[in-house]
């Protein structure tokens, strides 16, 4: 029972997304400034873990009735009363104050700064957004692109033209995955009543537009951290060519507006991210 019930808390904190979260956090430290400060390293980490975790529980405590209409969400900690609405909100406030406070001690200003205005959004304009309209898409996307400037601003102890670069790539990157999988849960999404743009719009044009629109204006932004000087040209080779897979497959999705072509854009935008990641790094 207690191997479940930590199970139960774990599954709040959406595990994967917290780490993809800080691996952007990571990548922003290393590129916002010269050598790394290991403690500063790990505790901008480790805050914005605390951070990110606090408010995917917070997150999941405010949308637990509307998680337990969905097929893919109804077995969640929250929906199946494996763990009380009391419990996870003050879980979730913990962590989040707790990942605060640690950017705030040991890190810096900033960092904490840009931190508590990915809360902000996140909970209190995003997610209430959410039920009322399909723009939620598009503002949501603003603290998904935060982390990397998180993690440049506890390097840095501030903000640059590179972090721009980097948030921009993360900011459009988004909306190909999210509008395919929008597409996929359609169904979904219309039985817990958000207005997502395949339930407002069935035939999906529009769906399948924004995702094009987003992945060819993703396009030249990605080469941006040769352009501007943080990263080589094998990155950008290989990031053209990673985006030019992406646009592909964002534009065979808004022409055939399938189940299976908006699946093979959505891993294909999984694995899209952490691998420019790992090439930008890698040719720093």
């Amino acid at each position: 029972m207690k191997g479940q019930a930590m199970r139960d808390y774990l599954e709040l904190t959406k595990p994967r997304i917290t780490a993809l979260i800080v691996i952007c956090a990571a990548v922003g430290y290393v590129f916002g400034g010269g050598s790394i400060h290991t403690a500063t390293f790990v505790h901008a980490l480790l805050g914005t873990a605390l951070l990110a975790s606090g408010t995917a529980a917070l997150n999941q405590w405010y949308e637990a009735e509307s998680d337990g209409k969905m097929r893919r969400t109804r077995m969640r900690p929250l929906p199946d009363g494996r763990v009380s609405a009391f419990d996870a909100r003050m879980f979730g406030l913990l962590l989040s104050a707790a990942g605060l406070v640690l950017l705030g001690l040991l890190v810096n200003l900033p960092a904490t700064a840009l931190a508590l205005t990915t809360l902000v959004v996140y909970l209190i304009v995003y997610t209430p957004m959410k039920r009322r309209s399909s723009l939620a898409t598009l503002v949501g996307a603003v603290p998904g692109a935060l982390p990397p400037l998180i993690g440049w601003a506890a390097s840095h102890g501030g903000l640059s033209i590179g972090g721009g670069a980097l948030f921009l790539i993360v900011f459009l990157w988004q909306i190909p995955h999210f509008m395919a999988l929008a597409w996929m849960y359609r169904d979904d999404y219309r039985a817990a009543g958000f207005p997502m743009l395949p339930v407002v719009e069935p035939d999906g044009l529009r769906t399948g537009q924004q995702a094009l629109l987003y992945a060819a204006a993703l396009l030249p932004v990605s080469i941006g951290p040769t352009v501007v000087g943080i990263a080589g040209w094998t990155y950008f080779w290989l990031a053209l060519v990673l985006g030019v897979g992406l646009l592909v497959l964002s534009a065979r999705f808004a022409r055939e507006r399938t189940d299976r072509s908006a699946r093979t854009l959505f891993f294909a935008s999984i694995i899209y991210l952490p691998l420019i990641w790992a090439v930008m790094v890698l040719d720093h």
